[in-house]
């Protein structure tokens, strides 16, 4: 053992410290700053009521994990949730809690607690989460290339954008991407050695995974895909006689298996638990009797998972945005531009360089002896191999809407990147190669960027968008997902504005953040609106709504282009007119949607009664469109 090793450890360990600290206080100071996200305002009452009714009948869409660790706190410190409120009991059902979870969370989060102390509270837990995947990031690339390629990795992961904004908020992406990283090395730790606790490791990881997100079956594609690759080409360790390879292969397949089941079983019990207290209606075929009612608890958790499966394969497709274009469904270069505008510069240049150095080394006849420590060859070929088949599965998809889908192949790249201090020679050799001062430049300059793009993460957009505003060349939550609104309240108050008109992007009560703020749709502008200063999201301008017309007036950014406030002119021209707003023949709709989805929630708040008039003309608008494409039928209380 060299005797340098040790007191190199510690400094790596050191320092991995102070970049986790300070990934906690820019992503952290940021999530304290911002309100209410999208998602966050079903997942946080959806978790909340997991843990006290336990009944998953809320947010059925998403596995319960990362929400079920959201609302430990809140549960803790004796959150107020009405169980008898409209919201709650309509949702029995599973369409009905698509549409009742968003008022069970709106009235939970800003109507029966104080949002701003239970939001802090609910995010803590996924800022811890986001904190664990860091250290895994660290541990596994510094098994990989050494304490210097645990530093380098856990720098890039830092300082990527895409975690410093989603890592604190209460959603299902970062909890994926933990477990799906853990799975990936267990499988190739129990492929290189089945042991009981490799199995055991496995299984955990591999549960943790399928409670996140229903999409972490492309886990079971990549091991697939692994296996198969041993046939074209060994790793070390594999027998190479026929015989002995083939009993290799069998022992692992078998313990594989034995994972595969112990993590069902861990999901079972899980979804058992929590849906406790579920109606077990979903299954009333099999009678009210004792034994049918037995079967029918014992049966709810397969049934409530594959449910929820069916649900995210019948609706994972969306309109997206890119580039300035709108698509009916998801493209394929999708996710590699978004990649590309998304990620700190230093990033993307180093990895052509890290292509170089691998290049360069391979072509050197003393290089024989590989990069990668022997014992980590399976767990190189699993990260490689995996990289390809989550980013083909993303590119393949056409639920196109945020880098936040593409964390996975992000981490998995980043740890793709640890060996590269060691082909440079790392603290083995004397002196400073030029590779090891550039590769060190680079990762420096991912933190500075970091650093100087705070608090505003969500809209950041690197020099590859030549100074484009983010709304013109992406979409969704990498623009806005709603967390601008403390700012848009600064901004009112520095102006003295009494009132003010915002677009926001989601259905959230914007008063909660900014009292005097009312909704607003930019497309049809009112008289009293002029003259005045209004806002809107910034993915409203192009995207949720056509409302390019108001970019010619006065406008300040807000939240680094999330939102923009705008100075209407005393006069605008007419409807369909230059410079005015746009003629309802060529209106757009939040998320490509027929009919107007915030002005409709924006209603069932203040009128929770509502919902099942609302849930009816749900039924009859769709019913009337696939008959003859036109403009859905009025809402209820709008005729």
């Amino acid at each position: 053992m060299d005797p340098h090793d040790k007191p190199r450890g510690i400094l790596s360990a050191l320092l991995a410290l102070v970049l986790l600290v300070l990934m906690a206080v820019l992503a952290g100071g940021a999530a304290l700053g911002e309100s209410v996200t999208v998602d966050e305002v079903s997942h946080i009452g959806a978790g909340v009521s997991y843990l006290e009714r336990l009944d998953l009948r809320m947010n059925p869409e998403h596995p319960p994990l990362a929400k079920v660790l959201a609302a430990i706190p809140l549960v803790i410190r004796g959150v107020r949730a009405d169980y008898n409120h409209i919201s709650w009991s309509i949702s029995e059902k599973f369409f009905p809690a698509y549409m009742g979870q968003w008022v069970f969370g709106e009235w939970l989060l800003e109507r029966w607690n104080d949002p701003k102390t239970l939001l802090k509270w609910a995010r803590l837990p996924m800022l811890l989460l986001m904190l664990a995947l860091g250290c895994a990031v660290y541990v596994l690339a510094r098994r990989l290339g050494g304490a210097w390629g645990g530093l380098l990795c856990l720098s890039l992961y830092v300082s990527t954008p895409a975690f410093l904004a989603f890592g604190p908020l209460v959603h299902t992406d970062v909890a994926l991407t933990l477990f799906s990283l853990l799975a990936l090395w267990t499988f190739s730790s129990l492929w290189r050695e089945p042991t009981r606790g490799n199995v055991l490791r496995f299984a955990l990881s591999l549960a943790g995974a399928l409670l996140s997100k229903f999409t972490a079956g492309v886990l079971f594609f990549a091991f697939a895909v692994f296996v198969l690759s041993l046939r074209l080409r060994r790793v070390p360790g594999t027998p190479e006689g026929k015989a002995e390879a083939r009993d290799w292969r069998r022992a692992r397949l078998r313990a594989t298996l034995l994972g595969a089941l112990g993590s069902a079983l861990i999901v079972y019990v899980f979804y058992l638990v929590f849906s406790w207290h579920q109606p077990s209606d979903a299954l009333y075929r099999l009678g009210t009797g004792p034994l049918a009612l037995f079967f029918r608890r014992v049966l709810l958790p397969p049934v409530l998972y594959l449910r929820g499966v069916f649900w995210v394969l019948l609706t994972g497709r969306r309109p997206t945005f890119v580039l300035g274009q709108s698509y009916p469904r998801g493209v394929w270069f999708y996710f590699p531009v978004v990649f590309a505008f998304k990620s700190p510069l230093g990033f993307l240049l180093l990895l052509p360089l890290s292509l170089l150095i691998a290049l360069r080394r391979q072509s050197r006849s003393a290089s024989s002896v590989s990069a990668i420590p022997s014992p980590f060859a399976v767990h190189w070929r699993m990260l490689w191999i995996s990289l390809l088949v989550f980013t083909g599965t993303c590119m393949a998809s056409r639920l196109d809407i945020s880098i936040r889908h593409f964390t996975v192949p992000l981490v998995l790249l980043i740890l793709l990147l640890a060996p590269v201090p060691r082909m440079l020679g790392g603290a083995e050799r004397s002196g400073v190669t030029v590779g090891g001062v550039a590769v060190a430049v680079l990762a420096a300059s991912c933190l500075f960027t970091a650093v100087r793009a705070y608090p505003y993460y969500f809209p950041f957009i690197n020099s590859l968008g030549l100074g484009h505003p983010a709304y013109e060349l992406v979409n969704d939550s990498n623009v806005d997902w709603n967390q601008s609104l403390p700012e848009l309240e600064r901004f009112v108050e520095q102006h003295g504005l009494h009132r003010i008109a915002v677009d926001e992007y989601g259905f959230s009560d914007p008063t909660v953040f900014v009292p005097r703020a009312h909704v607003w749709n930019c497309q049809t502008p009112a008289p009293e609106d002029l003259g005045q200063w209004v806002a809107l999201s910034a993915n409203m301008i192009l995207d949720g709504h056509n409302c390019q017309w108001l970019m010619q007036y006065p406008h300040e950014a807000l939240a680094g282009g999330s939102m923009y406030a705008v100075h209407l002119y005393a006069q605008i021209p007419a409807a369909g007119r230059p410079g005015g707003p746009p003629l309802p023949s060529s209106f757009r709709q939040f998320g490509g949607a027929l009919f107007d989805i915030p002005g409709l929630f924006h209603h069932l708040y203040q009128h929770p009664d509502d919902l099942p008039r609302a849930m009816e003309w749900m039924q009859a608008a769709q019913t009337a469109l696939s008959k003859s494409p036109g403009p859905p039928p009025k809402l209820p209380w709008e005729r």
